[in-house]
């Protein structure tokens, strides 16, 4: 996940109380220049309910990795500010969390001059798009030499590469329109920035009432986008990230926080990318292995080990639900909830699984 946005819109401080980096911040623009990376636990209880049944004394949870990425300026697109390398680092993540400022702060200045979390949100999605609108004129010239030769293949390209740049400038493109024109496969070869998976992290002050106006005017514009939307204070969170368990939980229940935000920007960030979690339990460690959804359980066995899936033989499975009704695989296999499964089985959210393979 790259987490990306304008300068001084709290992008480093929500990664520092993600990752617990303690990365640079300041009230000015530009502070990170080369990107901060880090890797953070998905929240997930139902890996301590299995490990504790397990008799499993190591947990090992899924993971998200995030990147800090330097702040946006308009103009980025032509190279403004660090913009080239802004729009290269976004080449190279999954997805983004886009982190839009709606707090006010007489010592951090905002870009524009005033807080408009809309205004804010169109001119990172602006730059994006002027982008994937330069990478597809480049490509569609290619391609139109290419086509000079007279191969059928290549004039078809030029067709879907010149619709899909017609609708780069469509209000509120997504993915499902892209996928209906049958333009899918292009936009994934041309590498679309403005296409990315995207999760709002909308990060506001302690002032309710412009917090709710906030929230109500970016879910409206997002709704349109399919983009979903975690509203965080960012400020706050950092400081919850720097205290004990204990004082942090204190702190929360002082404040009537009754789920930190961070953990749904991870739960959001890990469905964004389309994962699932399954569950394997081996010597004493229960590990929660994040793979995409819809995977067999070939591929599932090749997380764990390249030789797993090589000589794959079958899969136990058993759910999450009837493990935690069953305690253990032997009772799980007792009363036939245990089900002896092939390669091509498509894993579950939540299967708990152990692995056969021949060496």
């Amino acid at each position: 996940m790259g987490i990306v946005g304008l300068p001084n819109a709290g992008k480093t401080t929500l990664f520092n109380a993600l990752c617990k980096a303690g990365a640079l911040v300041a009230a000015y623009p530009f502070t990170t220049v080369d990107p901060n990376v880090g890797v953070v636990a998905v929240p997930d209880p139902r890996l301590y309910e299995v490990a504790d049944l397990a008799g499993c004394d190591r947990r090992v949870p899924a993971t998200v990795g995030f990147v800090d990425i330097a702040g946006l300026v308009e103009g980025a697109s032509k190279g403004e500010g660090l913009g080239n390398r802004f729009l290269a680092n976004i080449r190279e993540v999954d997805a983004v969390v886009h982190v839009i400022r709606a707090f006010e702060a007489s010592s951090v200045s905002h870009v524009t001059g005033s807080i408009d979390p809309v205004r804010d949100a169109e001119l990172i999605e602006t730059e994006l798009r002027l982008s994937d609108i330069e990478v597809l004129g480049r490509m569609i010239d290619k391609a139109k030499r290419d086509a000079k030769s007279g191969d059928r293949e290549c004039r078809t390209r030029v067709e879907r590469l010149s619709a899909l740049d017609g609708l780069i400038g469509e209000d509120c493109l997504t993915g499902g329109l892209i996928a209906e024109k049958g333009l899918d496969e292009a936009a994934a070869e041309a590498g679309l920035l403005s296409l990315k998976p995207t999760l709002i992290a909308l990060n506001v002050g302690e002032a309710v009432e412009a917090r709710q106006r906030f929230e109500g005017e970016i879910s409206a514009w997002a709704q349109v986008r399919d983009f979903p939307v975690v509203t965080v204070n960012a400020e706050i969170e950092a400081e919850l990230s720097e205290l004990e368990p204990d004082e942090a939980a204190e702190f929360e229940q002082e404040m009537g926080i009754e789920e930190e935000s961070l953990s749904r920007v991870v739960r959001a960030s890990y469905g964004l990318l389309g994962l699932m979690t399954f569950f394997s339990v081996d010597s004493g460690e229960c590990r929660a292995w994040p793979i995409p959804k819809g995977s067999h359980a070939s591929y599932a066995a090749g997380r764990i080990h390249t030789d797993f899936e090589k000589g794959f033989v079958k899969a136990e499975v058993v759910h999450y639900g009837d493990f935690i009704s069953c305690g253990c695989f032997s009772t799980a296999r007792e009363v036939g909830a245990l089900r002896v499964e092939g390669r091509d089985y498509v894993v579950e959210d939540g299967d708990v699984i152990h692995f056969k393979f021949a060496t």
